[in-house]
């Protein structure tokens, strides 16, 4: 049974030092750093902390912040690390998954990333709808231009194939086909 530690900072200008020395003092017999942003998917020393573990073994991270991009990716990940028989323990939370209570707040953690994924969402519809009854047009807003469309038609007209059009225009070759399509279509 292996003791891993995991310590995060988000720029080169801050310290690991207290991060590394708490795990240390709670037993980290490994400790596995990072210096990206926790935003970040791509952070080379979680990926080696989580591959070095295996049932049995215990990762310790300073906050739970530490390890999740977000409280939904965080509830991910620890689901992963119970999955695999893997115990958690954050220091600055005292929240140990191998006792009940750790287990708990975990689960009330997961309950409020739902919670949260399911206001977001209901808030992010109901705005839409209000937008949409404003009469707004909801999207990316459109690169064809009148110009554009009189430059296409131009160069259509000329024999130019698409690929030759959305370059000389500077739009993707799908919006010459939706344009040519549509064009057609009227």
């Amino acid at each position: 049974m292996t003791t891993i530690g995991y310590a995060r900072v988000s720029t080169p200008g801050q310290s690991l030092d207290l991060q590394v020395d708490a795990l240390a003092a709670a037993g980290a017999q490994t400790i596995h750093t990072d210096v990206a942003s926790g935003a970040l998917t791509a952070r080379p020393g979680l990926d080696a902390a989580l591959a070095s573990l295996t049932s049995g073994d215990t990762l310790i991270i300073w906050r739970l912040d530490r390890l999740g991009r977000s409280l939904s990716h965080l509830v991910a990940t620890v689901d992963q690390l119970a999955d695999d028989g893997i115990t958690l323990r954050s220091l600055h939370e005292a929240i140990d998954t191998s006792t009940a209570t750790g287990r708990l707040t975990l689960t009330v953690f997961a309950g409020l990333a739902e919670f949260e994924r399911s206001l977001t969402a209901e808030r992010t519809a109901a705005g839409l709808a209000a937008a949409r009854a404003r009469g707004k047009r909801i999207g990316r807003p459109t690169v064809w231009t009148p110009e554009r469309d009189q430059a296409a038609r131009a160069m259509q007209e000329d024999g130019a194939t698409p690929t030759e059009i959305a370059r000389a225009i500077g739009v993707s070759r799908a919006s010459v086909y939706r344009h040519v399509r549509q064009a057609t279509d009227s």
